[in-house]
């Protein structure tokens, strides 16, 4: 079973390849789920990381339904990974129905090779996953990043269950979404999957002591004294629970 850790600075990164992850996600704005990181970090994580780079490509937070002009942005993103030495994309494209865009993800998926591509959560707000997973299929991604449609894995694992039963081993069914040490064997043993993708993320405050009052930089207040970033620890209490829970379901 494998791991992949969602992670938006190169502290994170290491962290989560001195915990034993096999790759991770590569995001900038995590309160958005996610935006394309800048070539300066790609370039940092990729020097100092020998596990598996995916990178995020996506031009803006909100929905998944690109304009023309949002487009060409991602295709320079992916050419931009892709030249910074990145090992896969993760991306994702609906239609104003909120059907998998089969048409242009596949252009995408094949602008990234030889790279994997990862279709992410987008998926979670199509009208029907089993039948999403086909469409994925047909654009020629690698795999599906997914919580089920629900707000977590955990409340989604029927879901995820019945995608990968859809998915019948043509793609990877990679299980993402409040994935924590005490919910992972779980969801492993609820679902069926064999990937997994966590933040596993912890809050620590800034080292600035001076805190200005009544000013903010966007519109979360408070949020200029908080950082968040992946624990060595984390990631390896997350593996030892999955090792565990794959031991405990071998035949005796």
């Amino acid at each position: 079973m494998d791991l992949e850790v969602c992670v938006d600075s190169v502290e994170s990164a290491l962290a989560a390849e001195r915990g034993g992850a096999k790759r991770v996600e590569l995001c900038s704005d995590l309160l958005e789920g996610g935006i394309t990181p800048g070539a300066g970090l790609i370039a940092s994580v990729r020097q100092r990381i020998a596990i598996g780079l995916y990178v995020m490509i996506r031009p803006r937070g909100g929905d998944f339904c690109s304009t023309d002009l949002e487009f060409e942005v991602m295709r320079e993103e992916i050419a931009q990974a892709r030249n910074l030495g990145a090992d896969g994309v993760v991306l994702g494209l609906l239609d104003p129905q909120g059907h998998v865009d089969v048409g242009r993800t596949r252009t995408l998926v094949e602008l990234a090779r030889p790279l994997d591509v990862t279709f992410h959560r987008a998926i979670d707000m199509t009208p029907d996953l089993p039948a999403a997973v086909d469409d994925v299929i047909a654009t020629g991604a690698n795999r599906i990043l997914t919580s089920g449609g629900a707000p977590s894995a955990l409340r989604g694992m029927g879901e995820i269950a019945r995608m990968v039963e859809a998915a019948q081993g043509r793609i990877a069914i990679m299980a993402g979404g409040g994935i924590r040490a005490g919910n992972i064997a779980a969801i492993a043993d609820g679902t069926g999957a064999r990937e997994f993708h966590s933040s596993v993320r912890t809050a620590v405050p800034s080292p600035v002591r001076f805190r200005k009052p009544g000013m903010a930089m966007g519109d979360l207040h408070g949020r200029e004294y908080r950082r968040y970033t992946v624990r060595e620890h984390s990631v390896r209490d997350l593996l030892a629970a999955l090792h565990q829970s794959a031991l405990e379901s071998l035949p005796a």
